[in-house]
């Protein structure tokens, strides 16, 4: 074959690959290594469904957008940011669609934390929490293969009131997440401070050993 016509086929080649690539249902994500396909419609999850709303409305989220407590937005894990689920409450069979904008939640037996609105529509607010599935409407990017891998966040402050929970979180800056708990036994709150979300236990110390720099210390913990 001459060199001519090798150049052409490589060329050929390279196109009907790309053709191949481009192709692909814009509304399937598949994973390179098993070649699963998760489809639209498909129970992604089924867990625990906790909320979030007054202390937090209006900071940053991960994703880089304010958060609403009166929009249908959620904190997922890995979940990739813009990616639209419906919430399933199985305790009632209600539903909401939401806007995945946000990393959290930090408790590990929680899979993802709702915007007070969202979690008024699936009628969750008075009690807390709620057993709910996970279901796709639209990936906003490629979706994990496991979306219960490692994750790593550092806890670095714990307080009974809000008030102090948020002038610390504010002295470390952006990054920086409160969660609200309600230790055994007890009801009153305490208020947990987390700062980022990292893929490896290694990548959470580096980050650790920069806070301290800056004068704060922390705990890096496994977040499921």
């Amino acid at each position: 074959m001459s060199k001519y016509l090798k150049y052409l086929f490589e060329y050929f080649l390279l196109f009907a690959l790309l053709y191949a690539v481009t192709s692909c249902d814009r509304d399937s994500y598949f994973f390179t290594d098993s070649e699963e396909e998760i489809e639209v419609n498909e129970i992604l999850q089924t867990g625990t469904a906790s909320w979030y709303g007054p202390g937090f409305h209006g900071r940053l989220t991960s994703s880089r957008d304010r958060f609403d407590q009166n929009e249908m937005t959620a904190a997922h894990r890995t979940l990739p940011f813009n990616t639209i689920i419906e919430v399933v409450n199985l305790e009632n069979d209600k539903s909401v669609e939401v806007l995945i904008n946000d990393r959290g939640p930090y408790a590990r037996n929680r899979i993802i934390d709702l915007s007070k609105a969202a979690a008024e529509a699936i009628d969750m607010l008075d009690d807390g929490t709620a057993e709910v599935e996970l279901i796709l409407v639209e990936a906003g990017g490629p979706i994990p293969e496991d979306l219960n891998i490692p994750l790593y966040t550092i806890q670095v402050g714990e307080y009974n009131r809000l008030s102090y929970a948020e002038r610390f979180a504010e002295s470390i800056g952006d990054g920086v997440r409160i969660e609200q708990r309600f230790p055994q036994g007890s009801n009153r709150a305490v208020y947990m401070i987390y700062y980022g979300n990292f893929n490896s236990i290694s990548s959470a110390r580096t980050e650790l050993d920069k806070l301290k720099e800056r004068g704060f210390d922390g705990l890096v913990r496994q977040i499921n």
